[in-house]
């Protein structure tokens, strides 16, 4: 589980949010404007806006300051001639270091749906001696605009920078918790109508090197408030064959990284998915793992995408990035509907990691309760249940687990849950991530484009 005994970020920005508007516990989103409901059967609404630059056209239209768009099999935006230098000083080591840098600017990208929420992600390379920063600015539905919010510094090393996020970021109307941007108070109707991004490429002076970004894109969503959501009607028989790894086996292993294994369920699902589409470490990449210890690619996964603000491996955009860092993936970070979703995916090949929290009595089988957890969704049975990749588990062999199927779209689609202590906290409505090769086939096209992805 991720950080299970410690409230969610999710959980933190509803109480602040109910707190401010009426002093008691309360969701964020608890009068916000809802959706048409779904009949039974029916895929929901997609209150959901996921958009990328990717091409080498869409680099180009970019505002740049000394950076460039690059073409070939796999475009991108690279540092050209430095815009000039800058000092950085880590806030997690204190050191002060002198670095160049180039930006790239987005065009302003309307939201379809005006967002309560804003999650960036990105997939890069940042070879030793370079790093990257990702901003967001938007402007409101009342027409006024946001500052520019750090959506997350980072590199695929940790030698140069910690990776990190950034707290304390406010306006007073919204505000960024670790990877996401909230409207503080989603019941006064205010929304996000646009935004922008920002990218700063870095690079020690008198260098050749550069980051290279390939993929830069952000979902935006307004998720009606619910407790439940209706049932989808089973339409898919199919397992995919992902490995499979446990957190649990890690448990005391580099306490620096989260406190060890039992908090590693995002980047152990994210290792899981990587080796299904062939990634695989080197056993340079791995020498730095005590050899006494088995899956020494978890522990790699969990120093690779840990940050040193959030002090956990759980940052969202941060796992798509990692996952981006093996040759020939992509990955993003959205939300879906519905498992009717998540079945078109399956049925492409191409599976899941998704983003759910519980009571021990709600999901049959877990044995446990947690305010924040990732698995894998690998396929679904004949039934129409869930088969899932919980890394959640005693062991490897104990990975594999089925789930009911309205068990577990309702714990991961909805916005609102009654805690142990039957407290009212916030869900993730349908948060997941998307690893796919970077030249998908027409069939992986297709259903990615479906669920919102190009």
């Amino acid at each position: 589980m991720s950080r299970a005994q410690q409230p969610s970020r999710r959980t933190v920005l509803a109480v602040a949010v109910a707190a401010a508007m009426t002093g008691t516990a309360a969701p964020a989103a608890a009068t916000a404007p809802r959706t048409a409901a779904a009949g039974p059967g029916r895929a929901q609404p997609r209150p959901i806006d996921y958009h990328a630059w990717t091409t080498y056209r869409d680099w180009r239209c970019g505002t740049v300051q000394g950076a460039r768009a690059v073409s070939g099999r796999r475009p991108g935006v690279v540092i050209g001639a430095p815009a000039g230098r800058t000092d950085y000083t880590d806030p997690h080591t204190g050191t002060t270091a002198t670095w160049e840098y180039a930006t790239w600017t987005s065009p302003v990208h309307p939201l379809t749906v005006p967002a309560t929420e804003v999650v960036a992600s990105w997939n890069a390379h940042t070879p030793d001696g370079t790093w990257l920063q990702v901003e967001l600015t938007g402007t409101y539905s009342d027409g006024t605009g946001t500052p520019w919010y750090v959506m997350g510094r980072w590199a695929a090393g940790d030698q140069d920078i910690k990776r990190t996020s950034v707290d304390g970021q406010t306006d007073g109307r919204s505000t960024v918790w670790t990877d996401t941007f909230a409207v503080d108070d989603a019941s006064t109707g205010l929304r996000l109508t646009s935004y922008r991004l920002r990218l700063t490429l870095y690079r020690r002076p008198g260098t050749r090197l550069t980051p290279t970004v390939w993929r830069l894109g952000a979902m935006g969503s307004d998720i009606p408030d619910r407790f439940t959501v209706p049932a989808s009607t089973p339409g898919l028989a199919q397992e995919l064959a992902v490995p499979r790894y446990s957190q649990e086996i890690h448990k005391g292993q580099y306490p620096e990284y989260d406190n060890g294994g039992e908090a590693w369920c995002s980047p152990t699902s994210s290792q899981m998915i990587i080796e299904y589409w062939g990634g695989r470490l080197t056993a340079e990449q791995l020498s730095w793992v005590d050899p006494s210890y088995a899956d020494p690619q978890v522990c790699h996964a969990a120093r690779s995408t840990y940050d040193h603000q959030y002090q956990g491996c759980g940052n969202w955009p941060f796992n798509a990035a990692y996952a981006a860092t093996f040759d020939g993936l992509q990955g993003v970070v959205t939300r879906l509907a519905s498992l009717t979703d998540l079945e078109t995916l399956i049925a492409a090949g191409i599976p899941a990691i998704t983003s759910q929290s519980f009571r021990k009595d709600e999901l049959t089988g877990a044995g446990y309760g947690t305010s924040g957890h990732l698995m894998t969704v690998i396929g679904f049975t004949a039934e129409g249940d869930v088969i899932a990749g919980d890394p959640a588990a005693p062991d490897d062999d104990a990975v594999r687990r089925v789930y009911k199927r309205r068990e577990w779209e309702n714990i991961w689609l909805r916005t609102k849950r009654y805690n142990a202590s039957g407290k009212v906290v916030s869900g993730t409505g349908g948060v997941c991530y998307l690893y796919f090769p970077a030249h998908p086939t027409p069939h992986q096209r297709k259903a990615l484009a479906t669920v919102g992805v190009r």
